[in-house]
C-alpha cells in the first residue's frame, strides 16, 4: 500500500505540473461564459486530445439533455462554486419524443461516454418522478472520477452501463428508490451518501463473470426516507453480480435477510454479495440469506483500489493511471453533499 501510494502522489504531481497548458472552456447560463449549455460547451471541445481540457460550469440550473462523446476524453468538469450547478433533464422509459419511445438506456440525462473524466461538484438530476425508469447519470467511458457531486433521481439514477469501465465514485450523494445504482461496471464507492426513498432494492449490479469485481461501497452511510422499512442490499441484474458493502453505517429499514435472488434460485450460486465490519441497526447478519457471506479480514484486505482497478477484461491491460485526474478538494465530508439549490433557468 505505501508503495501504491507513492506512485500516486506522484502521478498527481505530473497532472498538476502538466495543468499550467491546460485549456479551459466556461459554460454560464446567465451567459458570462464563453458557452450558455454545457451541451455547446461538450461539443466544442476536440477530439481525441493530446492533453486535458478543463469545462468550468457556472451556478445555475442548466435544463437539459447532455452528452459527452466518446471521443471527447481527458477532460475535468468542475463546478466555479462547490453544490451550485444542476444539470436536469426529465426523459423516462416509456416517453414518446419525436415519435419513438424512450427505453432506459436513452432515458438519462447525462451521459458520459468518453474515457478519462473528471467530474467535482456538480449536481445530475432526472425530475420526471416515479414514472418507472428515469436515468440521471449513465457512464459509459473508463477511469471516470466522480467528486463531491449528488445523483438524484427515483428508479435507476446511476447506470454503470461500461462492460469494460472502471468507475471511481468518492463523496458523492446518491439518492433513489428502486435499483437506483445499477450495471457491470467495476466502481468503487468511497465515503458516499446513500439515500434510498422507497422500500425497494438499492443495487442491481450486472458484474460480467471475466470480473473478479463489481460494485465496492466502502465508508459509506445509507440512510431511509421517513416511511421506508424495507430496504434491501442488492438484487442481481445479471446472475454473475457482485456487490460488497464494507465498513458502511446501515440503517435500521436494511431487511435481515439483506439480498434478494430476484425471483432465480439459480443466481444464489452466481451471485456473490458479502459485507465485512459494517455498523448500525441494519448491520446484524444472523437473518442474513444463507448465499451471502461476510469477509474475512484476509479476503477484506484485497478490497484496495490498485487491485479494484487493475482488473483486465478483453484484450487491453487497464492501467492504474486512471488517478492521473485531479487531486480533490477534501472540505466537504459525504454526509454534507446534497443536491445543488440554485435554479436559475439555463438558455437553450
Amino acid at each position: 500500500m505505501k508503495r501504491f501510494l507513492l506512485i500516486l502522489a506522484a502521478l498527481c504531481g505530473a497532472w498538476h505540473s502538466a495543468r499550467a497548458a491546460e485549456e479551459v472552456y466556461t459554460v454560464d447560463c446567465r451567459g458570462g461564459g464563453q458557452f450558455r449549455s454545457v451541451q455547446e460547451c461538450f461539443d466544442a471541445l476536440p477530439s481525441k486530445p493530446a492533453a486535458w481540457r478543463t469545462v468550468v460550469i457556472r451556478p445555475g440550473t442548466y435544463r437539459e439533455k447532455v452528452t459527452l462523446d466518446v471521443y471527447k476524453d481527458k477532460v475535468c468538469i468542475v463546478a466555479a462554486e462547490a453544490g451550485t450547478v444542476r444539470i436536469v433533464w426529465d426523459d423516462y422509459s416509456g416517453k414518446v419524443v419525436d415519435g419513438r419511445e424512450l427505453t432506459t438506456y436513452d432515458s438519462y440525462t447525462m451521459s458520459l461516454q468518453a474515457d478519462d473524466v473528471f467530474m467535482q461538484g456538480i449536481t445530475v438530476e432526472n425530475d420526471a418522478g416515479r414514472v418507472g425508469q428515469a436515468v440521471a447519470l449513465e457512464t459509459r467511458g473508463d477511469r471516470i472520477h466522480l467528486c463531491d457531486c449528488a445523483l438524484v433521481g427515483d428508479q435507476d439514477t446511476f447506470f454503470t452501463k461500461g462492460y469494460v469501465s472502471r468507475i471511481y465514485v468518492e463523496r458523492c450523494h446518491i439518492e433513489g428508490t428502486t435499483d437506483f445504482i445499477f450495471g457491470p461496471s467495476i466502481v468503487l464507492f468511497d465515503d458516499c451518501t446513500i439515500h434510498c426513498k422507497a422500500d425497494s432494492f438499492i443495487t442491481a449490479a450486472s458484474t460480467t463473470e471475466r470480473n473478479l469485481y463489481g460494485y465496492v461501497f466502502r465508508r459509506c452511510r445509507v440512510t431511509a426516507a421517513e416511511g421506508v422499512t424495507k430496504l434491501y442490499l442488492g438484487r442481481p441484474w445479471k446472475s454473475t453480480a457482485r456487490t460488497v458493502w464494507i465498513d458502511c453505517e446501515l440503517p435500521a429499514a436494511i431487511r435481515p435477510e439483506g439480498w434478494r435472488d430476484w425471483h432465480d434460485t439459480a443466481r444464489r450460486g452466481t451471485a456473490f454479495y458479502a459485507e465485512y465490519r459494517c455498523t448500525g441497526p441494519g448491520a446484524d447478519r444472523s437473518g442474513r440469506v444463507a448465499w451471502s457471506c461476510a469477509l474475512t479480514d484476509e479476503e477484506a484486505a484485497a478490497y484496495v483500489p490498485e487491485r479494484i482497478f487493475a482488473k483486465k477484461t478483453g484484450s487491453e491491460q487497464f492501467r492504474d493511471d486512471w488517478h492521473v485526474t485531479p487531486a480533490s478538494k477534501k472540505e466537504e465530508p459525504a454526509s454534507k453533499v446534497g443536491p445543488a439549490s440554485n435554479t436559475v433557468p439555463a438558455s437553450k
